[in-house]
């Protein structure tokens, strides 16, 4: 591909690449694929060779102009993606083949649907998707597979298309293995925002018996103090203890203390303060680094979804988990009349509190022929178990209307 008009490299520090050049050419849709968030992950340590996340940056040139990017990484285990391949590892060390290192596009330890691949205003799509997946494809020779994760619907539909167009053509001119392009679905749950006032608005539309719980549960917890913390307001001794709710609330959970590291939430007060909103549960008094609970949202000023991330306790409180990180979500989202929230990956319980299934996509290069044709026809399998799990989510909304 390296001629008079197209070049790429790959880039093992993202700050090798100026922060307005990356945003201008990815143009954010999250908060999770800017420059300032990506940064915080690398500078912080928590994405490293160390960490088992080696950046290495997809970048095309053309005339020597920046015009595309892929946030791309090199992985050693599949640690922080939430779109599980375990299975897959398991069939390959059966047959004593190394599924590692592969390749990821994804937000570190973030599953939240956005754009994985920039393209600069003015230059065709097409001939970007061919051009990536021609260097992805070359890849292949030292990694077992690419893997793009959670991506939006509109550009999972184009890397199909685009791949359909030039895979023939592809193959026919090379003597090695060309890839498929293979498709998984998953299933995420959104509370979407239907031009409510007030919190009171919502529950009107759900029936009664569940309007009744959640009331029930809002009470139990209602005597806390609840604080929002935007950025720039949040000290170092408050995201110190934010940091010790996070890492408790991951060890009992998991038995590891969290992927991320304080340097990495503290880094956000500088670089993100305007998209950080920190939820201090507080007793009524007690200063902000006090807080017995903490939850970590994020929400752009152009953006029309709130994100909810990060969530730590240091005791359980029955409710509080519930009030913390759904109830005073939503209310955030309709005090600033926000479209949608997204409150991070699973959790069935959120449907019967008025979150709705959401489809979530991702793309798959297999680089070892004997198992392409294996992992094709699971995600087929898996397609339609997911299809089916999503209309017995929707027969349990607690929406009147869909009752």
């Amino acid at each position: 591909m390296r001629n008079g008009v197209w070049k790429w490299r790959l880039v093992d520090d993202i700050s090798q690449i100026p922060a307005a050049q990356w945003d201008e050419v990815m143009q954010p849709d999250t908060p999770f694929n800017c420059h300032s968030f990506l940064l915080a992950l690398e500078q912080s340590g928590c994405v490293s060779a160390d960490t088992g996340w080696l950046p290495m940056h997809l970048a095309l040139y053309q005339h020597d102009e920046l015009v595309a990017l892929l946030p791309l990484y090199r992985k050693f285990h599949s640690y922080g993606e939430y779109v599980f391949d375990w299975a897959w590892v398991d069939a390959y060390e059966k047959y004593q083949l190394a599924y590692y290192p592969k390749l990821v596009t994804a937000v570190p330890f973030t599953p939240a649907t956005g754009a994985r691949l920039g393209i600069k205003v003015g230059i065709d799509q097409n001939t970007v998707l061919s051009l990536v997946e021609q260097v992805l494809q070359n890849e292949l020779a030292e990694h077992s597979s690419w893997h793009g994760l959670f991506l939006t619907a509109s550009e999972f539909a184009a890397w199909q298309q685009a791949h359909q167009r030039v895979a023939p053509l592809a193959a026919a001119e090379s003597s090695t293995h060309q890839a498929r392009l293979l498709s998984r679905e998953g299933c995420q749950y959104h509370w979407h925002n239907r031009d409510y006032q007030t919190f009171d608005d919502f529950l009107a539309e759900l029936t009664s018996s569940k309007r009744k719980n959640i009331r029930k549960e809002r009470r139990q917890v209602a005597a806390w103090d609840y604080r929002w913390r935007s950025g720039n307001e949040i000290s170092t001794a408050v995201w110190q203890r934010f940091f010790l709710c996070y890492r408790m609330t991951y060890l009992k959970r998991s038995g590891h203390g969290g992927y991320l590291n304080q340097a990495f939430f503290q880094s956000l007060s500088e670089r993100m303060s305007d998209s950080v909103k920190l939820l201090l549960v507080c007793a009524d008094g007690d200063a902000d680094e006090e807080a017995v609970a903490c939850a970590l949202y994020f929400h752009t000023a152009t953006g029309d979804t709130l994100y909810g991330r990060y969530w730590g306790c240091l005791a359980e409180y029955d409710g509080l988990h519930f009030e913390t990180c759904y109830y005073r979500g939503i209310d955030y989202c309709i005090e600033h009349q926000l479209s949608c929230f997204n409150a991070g990956a699973q959790g069935e319980h959120k449907v019967l509190r008025g979150f709705e299934p959401v489809k979530t996509y991702s793309l798959h290069l297999i680089a070892e022929p004997a198992f392409e044709q294996a992992i094709s026809e699971f995600c087929l399998t898996e397609i339609q178990q997911n299809q089916r799990y999503m209309q017995q989510l929707l027969d349990a909304l607690p929406y009147k209307q869909m009752s």
